[in-house]
């Protein structure tokens, strides 16, 4: 023994050296992490959630900096380049727990969009996300239960909170705020203006649709509002409510398939006319933006989940087409919600592969992508008329609509136009509604505006559901965000409760689940705290030592000047 132990120290000597890289390595070292959000003056809620973070970063030992960035760098960062640590923001979400397929099965996450931007891949949470697809019932409400423990457990991305949405209103100008959420066309549509009323003035506090009318756009659509009115879609929701028929006058399931008829005599905004190639194409293109001129598909950077439901489509006429969907009805159903576009606009549009000068389109570009898509055209209930960058978008009723016809029960434009008009935030918009120069706010107030609408006979504040969550999201493509012992930590690291009380004022529930109440499983309800992984501490002040001590029982060390310590 002693001589094969003498044998190991003379064979080593001369590479001393490398021992010690083994023993201790160069390559560890104190961790830095960059927050990528936004700034106060488009959502002062990320970047408060952000301080609150940076704070109990450094508490810990993490070298923290954080990366302000406007909203399109920030969703341009986020969704396209994935150049990021960690993100605070605000997510879609989705009525249905399917949204979770798109934003975290593994086969997306080197897509640009909203789909998986994280780079998380989990091959037990994949099966249990196709699984849910195909079931029904009772029993597709278990897997969704196994599917949002599983991310508890995982913490792919930390749901934070919930908002409520609020929005002013004029009620002077206009009865039947309630029966429409403003989220969707129908907040639009169906309004009953008073006497001499033809206009509808729309406070809108975001710049970006101005700028750029494109549906595919994640880094210009902060919600579907302007697109649903512009763009006509098989089927429509109100808010929460049932999957009603909309360009589509029915559809018949039978097992995996649903046939569908188009309403005869529908015609876009210049005319021409809506048939099923319009629909079968629309499809196509969000599967693939190129149409087939790329070796490999592109998908959209926006309607993923919903369009990787259908498998086929068969056109029998202009007016009868044919899905073949690998999903349940509810599943199926939420693929009949994306745009259509006019295939005669589009498809040269397909076909003009770019090179790579935008550095921020990841995946294969076409001028599909990175068309702002001026006029717009589609076959929606308004048209559009005009726009000025930074100041308005101008729509108008478009007359022959589909909603206009007497047999049709379905809600239809009441006003000769529709101005959307750019205020710089929540607070001058709700203050423009109580001047009488507006008549609604389109887009939920910040926490901080709520408090301050002063109510009134003709103004009116109003709540509606929200699907939508505040989250701080991971890249598990680096590390050490793939580890998901370390997320863990980070995630009890917010005080979600507190972020609740101080940051939203209240106007927000804490939110272990990233779905809709009646979606929440009893083991994932709030009861004070996350059930999962709670807060390190008390009424926002961190406890250092027990987030030092949980990192260290996460497998991670410190140096002896406090610093967290990890391998580059």
């Amino acid at each position: 023994m002693l001589a094969a132990t003498a044998g190991l120290t003379v064979s080593s000597s001369g590479c001393l050296r490398g021992v010690r890289n083994i023993v201790t390595p160069d390559n560890i070292g104190q961790l830095s992490v960059s927050i990528t959000t936004v700034p106060a003056d488009s959502a002062r809620q990320n970047v408060r959630i952000a301080r609150h973070l940076e704070e109990h970063f450094e508490a810990v030992g993490i070298d923290v900096s954080l990366d302000i960035r406007s909203d399109i760098d920030f969703l341009r960062t986020v969704l396209y380049d994935h150049d990021f640590d960690v993100c605070i923001g605000r997510h879609p979400g989705g009525t249905d727990p399917d949204f979770l397929y798109e934003a975290l099965y593994s086969r997306y996450a080197d897509e640009s969009g909203w789909q998986n931007p994280f780079g998380y891949a989990d091959q037990d949470l994949d099966q249990l996300l196709e699984k849910q697809r195909r079931l029904s019932s009772d029993d597709r409400s278990t897997v969704i239960t196994e599917i949002l423990e599983s991310i508890a457990t995982e913490q792919p991305f930390v749901p934070i909170c919930a908002p409520e949405e609020h929005r002013v209103v004029r009620t002077d100008r206009f009865d039947g705020w309630e029966n429409g959420h403003l989220a969707t066309r129908h907040g639009y549509l169906g309004l009953e203006p008073a006497t001499g009323v033809e206009a509808l003035r729309v406070s809108h506090a975001d710049a970006r649709p101005t700028e750029n009318l494109n549906p595919l756009a994640a880094d210009y659509r902060r919600g579907g509002t302007i697109t649903n009115l512009l763009y006509d879609s098989l089927a429509t929701q109100n808010g929460t409510d049932e999957i009603r028929p909309w360009l589509a006058e029915s559809w018949d399931w039978d097992g995996q398939t649903v046939a569908v008829s188009l309403r005869e005599g529908c015609e876009f905004h210049d005319g021409e006319p809506v048939t099923a190639e319009d629909v079968a194409f629309s499809y196509r293109l969000f599967k693939d933006i190129s149409l087939g001129a790329l070796e490999a598909p592109s998908p959209a950077p926006r309607f993923r989940g919903q369009v990787d439901a259908v498998e086929s489509i068969e056109i029998r006429d202009d007016h009868h087409l044919e899905f073949t969907v690998e999903t349940n009805e509810t599943v199926g159903e939420r693929a009949l919600l994306v745009p259509i576009l006019p295939a005669h606009r589009w498809r040269e549009r397909a076909a003009e592969v770019l090179g790579t000068g935008d550095a921020s389109i990841a995946q294969g570009t076409t001028e599909t992508v990175v068309t702002n898509n001026v006029p717009a055209i589609g076959s929606g209930p308004f048209q559009f008329v005009s726009r000025t960058e930074g100041d308005q978008v101008v729509l108008e009723r478009f007359e022959d609509h589909f909603t206009s016809r007497t047999a049709v029960d379905l809600p239809e434009p009441t006003v000769d136009d529709c101005t959307f008009f750019i205020d710089p935030g929540s607070v001058s918009a709700s203050r423009a509604v109580a001047d009488d120069a507006r008549d609604v706010t389109s887009l939920p107030l910040d926490a901080n505006a709520i408090g301050g609408v002063e109510e009134s006979g003709s103004v009116e504040r109003i709540e509606s559901a929200s699907w939508s969550f505040y989250f701080l999201g991971f890249n598990a493509r680096r590390a050490p965000f793939n580890n998901y012992r370390f997320r863990r930590v980070i995630a009890g690291l917010i005080d979600k409760q507190w972020v609740c009380n101080e940051i939203f004022h209240g106007y927000a529930r804490p939110v272990a689940s990233p779905v809709i109440e009646e979606w929440i499983p009893e083991s994932l309800e709030w009861t004070g705290n996350d059930p999962e992984v709670p807060f390190l501490g008390t009424d926002g002040e961190l406890d250092v030592d027990a987030a030092r001590a949980a990192f260290e029982n996460a497998g991670f060390r410190y140096d002896d000047r406090g610093r967290l310590r990890v391998r580059h």
